[in-house]
């Protein structure tokens, strides 16, 4: 199944849709009947079905007697209220210089920190979690974009993923052409602040990049994608972005699919180690270009 995802409720994976799929879960956890948090809330069982199956929104209040109800505190519960901040749609957790991200965009960035496995292929671009911050500006400065220090801002923010207490496995495929093709033509400048920011990166230890070379045995490369595997009872997804929105695909057909895609790429891409050669190699290209 697939929805194009131009407003917050509008695809599959949802904020609702994986909020209703969370407190279910916690319910069950719990061992209480949809009728005994109906008790709790004041409404109907047929009320709590429909939030636990996303047809309907629910209280930030009616969400904190749930999570109490259930026993869930501390990070558990402050990420289950993030998410349904979000599925609300209010504007506290998306004002300020985040809302600058697009509606679409935004079931990506609130799961992204859950994952226990994020997999991804870029082809002409540098993915934004591995941005420099010299590459970002260059690249929203060419767009044009018009609140720069806000897109800055919010793009850092995402790096945090990196740095949380058990942070996702982030493994990342990326074509030497987008280590070739600077934002707005050549900038050797940039592009060298680049590489030396991926090989910087080696230090997390659960943070993997491996370059697709031009001379790779395969026959085409797809599309940019992301594929997001969670721990437990969050529905793995994949997530593909065009110019007028993102596609979010959680049929299971749909998603081998990408996975065998990703294997491909893989089984073609450099080693680690190959690749941080191959980054001190161009990084080196770099350099020799600013002195010509």
């Amino acid at each position: 199944m697939v929805r194009e995802s131009k407003a917050m409720a509008s695809t599959v994976t949802s904020r609702r849709k994986q909020l209703g799929n969370e407190l279910r879960h916690a319910r069950n956890a719990a061992r209480m009947t949809q009728q005994q948090v109906a008790e709790v809330l004041g409404c109907t069982q047929g009320k709590v079905n429909k939030i636990e199956s996303g047809a309907v929104g629910v209280k930030l209040g009616d969400v904190r007697s749930m999570l109490n109800a259930f026993g869930i505190n501390g990070d558990e519960a402050d990420t289950l209220m993030n998410l349904a901040r979000a599925a609300a749609g209010q504007r506290g957790h998306w004002s300020g210089y985040r809302s600058v991200v697009p509606h679409w965009f935004r079931t990506f960035t609130d799961l992204e920190p859950a994952a226990a496995e994020i997999l991804t292929w870029h082809g002409e671009r540098i993915p934004g979690p591995l941005q420099s911050e010299h590459y970002m500006l260059k690249q929203f400065t060419e767009a044009g974009a018009t609140d720069v220090t806000s897109l800055v801002r919010n793009r850092l923010d995402r790096k945090a993923v990196f740095e949380q207490q058990q942070p996702p496995y982030y493994r990342f495929i990326i074509s030497e052409g987008a280590l070739r093709r600077a934002p707005g033509g050549s900038a050797p400048a940039v592009m060298l602040d680049q590489v030396e920011h991926l090989l910087a990166l080696d230090k997390h230890p659960r943070v993997y990049v491996h370059v697709l070379p031009f001379g790779a045995r395969l026959a085409a490369v797809p599309n940019d994608f992301t594929i997001m595997r969670f721990p437990d009872r969050t529905r793995d997804f994949v997530y593909i972005e065009h110019s007028a929105g993102g596609l979010y695909l959680d049929d299971v057909k749909d998603f081998n699919i990408f996975v065998d895609s990703w294997d491909r790429l893989r089984g073609a891409a450099l080693e680690r180690q190959e690749t941080r050669q191959f980054l001190k190699e161009l990084a080196e290209l770099y350099r020799t270009q600013m002195q010509a």
